[in-house]
């Protein structure tokens, strides 16, 4: 009986490992093509994992606890269905360009079986599955209502890449595919001392601290922060059902990137050169069940100020929910810990962005306003920026930009 073995894919920027969370079938069960076979823990969220095969479920790689490199076996289908004559392609998946920003590396095999001569082809044919690595463009492929079938591949061994869908979308072509196999094992247990409560770290901490370590290792950050009086803003809200004050803040931020686009943007050490981004993806720091994670507003200088509302309210919800999908990277991070009740952090910069701008609480405080004492909304604005893209007149003219806006939003609303 044929049987294929589906590896685990790359399911985000960068990330090279994944921790089985819950299986949604059992040794034995038929599953068919893009159906839900596994749920994983990623470093950026919890994700159903569907198959590129149809089949009889023949083997589980992996207990439900057990962290699997990318590119090792998942679990293995047994074909329901006679073999016809068909090419099979296996590729061994690393971290591709299935997802936008990484490569991959792999070999690819290729066989053919020759039907014995005089011998009918099987009146029944075993479903092709064209050849995605990553579930992720499944997803944007399925919720387009677009037939991968129909998708012409350009990712390395033939494999489609979310370019491909994209460019079907707009004018759809052909392709066909798929993918193969490795074993792993759980690592060892740590050694337990009298006294001592170890816990592992899972694969969204593991991430966290290479990220943050990386982040403080490479960039020369400096901090500048100011204190703001944002009484016209919450007035403003107050007065006026719709956006709230973080949709206006972000409008007030992405205003500022534009002004300042050397902030919107990453180093490239090996060229030695600063890369500015024409979109600005708003990065929105958000505390969820698995720890603090930054789903990106795509797009966001495209957007009105109900727009980004929206937006942000939904990538937040997911987020929290632990069901943040990969997409396109943010650019800059937008930090609001006032809702954590604090005033003020020295946060670390999202690597590989530039710069993170934070929000303290607002708070009731004592303010001088044209030579009077008066109780005014305040709240504190920290700004933390990599000392190579910019000096400090620079942070502290996109932080005036931002500031001037909330303390007069109608003037800076109009002028957008």
């Amino acid at each position: 009986m044929s049987t294929q073995t589906f590896l685990l894919p790359d399911l985000g920027e960068g990330l090279t490992e994944a921790e089985v969370v819950r299986w949604l079938v059992e040794e034995g069960d038929t599953v068919e093509v893009d159906q839900p076979v596994v749920e994983v823990e990623t470093a950026k969220s919890l994700v159903e994992v569907p198959t590129p095969y149809a089949g009889r479920i023949a083997t589980r790689h992996a207990a439900e606890g057990v962290t699997l490199e990318v590119g090792k076996p998942l679990l293995t289908v047994a074909a329901l269905v006679p073999e016809a004559e068909t090419y099979r392609e296996e590729e061994q998946a690393g971290s591709g360009n299935v997802l936008i920003g990484y490569g991959t590396t792999g070999a690819t095999v290729t066989s053919r079986r020759r039907r014995p001569r005089g011998r009918q082809a099987p009146a029944v044919l075993p479903h092709r599955v064209p050849l995605v690595v990553s579930p992720l463009v499944r997803r944007l492929a399925r919720e387009a209502g677009l037939d991968l079938a129909t998708v012409e591949a350009t990712g390395p061994g033939g494999v489609i890449v979310r370019a491909d869908v994209e460019r079907a979308l707009a004018r759809p072509a052909t392709a066909p595919a798929q993918p193969a196999a490795a074993l792993a094992t759980p690592a060892p247990a740590n050694p337990v001392v009298p006294g001592e409560r170890r816990v592992p770290l899972t694969a969204f901490r593991k991430a966290v601290s290479a990220a943050l370590t990386r982040s403080r290792a490479e960039i020369p950050e400096a901090t500048v922060w100011v204190d703001v009086d944002a009484t016209k803003l919450w007035e403003l809200r107050q007065s006026t059902p719709g956006p709230g004050l973080l949709a206006y803040i972000a409008r007030f931020v992405v205003a500022g990137l534009r002004q300042y686009p050397m902030l919107n943007a990453r180093v490239d050490t090996e060229r030695q050169e600063i890369v500015e981004f024409d979109r600005i993806n708003l990065g929105i720091a958000v505390q969820g069940e698995r720890g603090l994670v930054v789903p990106a507003v795509v797009g966001a200088e495209t957007m009105t100020t109900a727009q980004l509302d929206e937006e942000i309210r939904r990538v937040t919800a997911s987020a929290r929910e632990g069901r943040v999908t990969a997409q396109e990277a943010g650019t800059f991070t937008l930090n609001n810990y006032g809702s954590f009740r604090v005033d003020g952090s020295a946060a670390i910069i999202n690597h590989p962005q530039v710069a993170i701008l934070g929000f303290g609480r607002i708070l009731d405080r004592p303010w001088v306003v044209d030579g009077e004492l008066c109780v005014r909304k305040i709240t504190q604005m920290s700004f933390v920026f990599d000392h190579r893209v910019c000096d400090g007149g620079t942070a502290a003219g996109f932080m005036r930009s931002v500031a001037d806006a909330i303390e007069d939003p109608a003037s800076a609303i109009a002028r957008l």
